[in-house]
């Protein structure tokens, strides 16, 4: 019954308003942003620790503790936009030859249920594609439990709020699909950990958090630059040849101070190898292609709040698709009678659904014998038509001759009555005007006429003088031949 309603009649409507929420390890930054007339405008802005684990505290707590932090900044905005922590998703890569969209899909799950260390099945996944030469396809697969997803979304359930998207907050700071996105190199120095994007040809190449990039010791965060750059050459010795070699620009975003240190580094080891190395402290002024405010700051939760508004889609989207009302009735009664009811009305539906099936292959048989003889039926009508059109130029009645034969054999042969005029209409009408060497000859004549086959109607117009007699007469013929 769950296969037969799935009809979603709700209809995504285009927001003005949203709030953006980035989780970095405990750290939980938000900003609500309303679009208005092509500006986006600012109205909120927060960052707060949190105390609780998300993933293992009950998401009563969580929600609640979230809840407040949102009061006390006075946010009301209720749709979300969540950036979800890199560490918490799963990657695998492969390779795609040239495929129908249906079969490189089927593929694609049979990679990730190859190439993840957990059961497929159990996991949200997503992919970003980067084309390759010869029509091949590199495929980043990347995959968050389901159970976490759920978590989470009780977590914003309790927290009184409603989430519209869950992607990570990396690929909304350096979009793939964006132009100037092409052989990036992406670093996002986080509260515990760095995050690695690579992006090309529209898609992302690679996705990585660094662990243990960034340590916190009594109080003061330190950033293991070497290990940075480490991880950095081993991710860029992974991809294909042609998607390492397109990247030639490596942006940083992240607090200035360990920004800055960390392009030291990366200039020192990457710069004699063609790569230029930026920090990135301010958002373009084409970033989302509408106006920004001058303090518009530039953070994960900024830029997928934005991105949301100016309808930009993420790369990789984790938040399942929303059961319709109709869908969680079905779900909540597919039981007991209504269960049966169901059941049965499945069963017709297969029986008609067969039916159909049975027609629509004796339509298939009647159309293949059709198509066997089409060429020698247009023919024949060809030749009908023809018949049709020049029926009337081919009477084989010989219709004036079989009137000429009539009147050859009444007219007596002794000359007594003799014909001067004969005259054939089209309406079968005759005409006859002759002469006679009296009127019992001329009486003769026509009582023989008129007993002759195919004679009907026949008429003396007139007489005039004795000897000789002049004489017409009319008469129709009637005959078998064609029409």
């Amino acid at each position: 019954m769950n296969n037969i309603l799935k009809i979603n009649f709700r209809k995504q409507k285009k927001r003005s308003r949203v709030l953006g929420l980035a989780l970095d390890g405990s750290r939980l930054e938000g900003v609500v942003l309303r679009r208005v007339n092509g500006t986006l405008q600012l109205q909120q802005s927060f960052s707060s620790t949190l105390t609780l684990d998300p993933l293992t505290a009950a998401p009563e707590l969580v929600g609640r503790e979230i809840r407040n932090q949102l009061d006390a900044a006075g946010v009301r905005e209720r749709h979300c936009v969540f950036g979800m922590p890199l560490k918490w998703v799963l990657m695998a890569h492969t390779e795609l030859p040239p495929l129908p969209e249906a079969d490189a899909a089927s593929l694609l799950q049979l990679e990730a249920e190859r190439g993840f260390s957990t059961d497929a099945a159990t996991l949200q996944l997503a992919n970003s594609r980067c084309p390759l030469a010869g029509d091949k396809t590199q495929v980043l697969l990347a995959g968050i439990p389901s159970a976490q997803i759920a978590t989470i979304e009780q977590v914003l359930e309790a927290a009184k709020l409603k989430p519209v998207s869950f992607t990570p907050g990396l690929t909304a700071l350096q979009p793939p699909a964006a132009k100037n996105s092409h052989g990036v190199l992406a670093l996002f120095i986080g509260e515990n950990t760095v995050s690695l994007q690579i992006t090309g040809g529209g898609g992302v190449a690679a996705l990585r958090a660094l662990e243990g990039a960034v340590e916190n010791e009594g109080g003061r965060r330190t950033l293991q630059t070497a290990l940075v750059t480490r991880e950095t050459r081993i991710t860029l010795g992974q991809l294909p040849g042609e998607l390492r070699e397109a990247v030639k620009r490596i942006r940083i975003f992240g607090p200035r101070e360990l920004a800055q240190e960390l392009a030291d580094e990366l200039e020192l080891r990457f710069e004699p190898m063609g790569l230029q190395v930026d920090i990135v402290s301010a958002y373009a002024p084409d970033e989302f292609g509408v106006q920004l405010a001058a303090e518009a700051p530039v953070s994960a939760a900024f830029s997928l709040a934005a991105r949301l508004l100016v309808e930009q889609p993420p790369a990789l989207e984790f938040l399942p698709p929303k059961r319709t009302l109709i869908e969680q009735f079905a779900a909540k009664h597919s039981s007991g009678r209504l269960r049966r009811i169901g059941a049965a009305a499945a069963g017709i539906i297969a029986v008609i659904g067969g039916l159909f099936f049975i027609q629509q292959i004796q339509l298939w048989r009647l159309r293949s014998q059709w198509s066997g003889m089409a060429a020698k039926v247009g023919e024949l009508e060809a030749v009908q038509d023809q018949i049709r059109q020049y029926r009337p130029w081919y009477d084989d009645s010989f219709r004036d001759l079989a009137i000429l034969r009539q009147l050859s054999l009444t007219f007596p042969e002794d000359g007594a009555v003799t014909a001067k005029t004969i005259e054939i209409r089209e309406d079968n009408t005759v005409s006859c005007s002759g002469t006679a060497h009296d009127s019992g000859a001329l009486l003769a004549m026509q009582s023989k006429l008129r007993t002759a086959d195919g004679v009907r109607n026949l008429k003396l117009d007139t007489i005039r003088g004795k000897n000789p007699m002049q004489f017409t007469f009319d008469f129709e013929y009637q005959t078998g031949g064609a029409q």
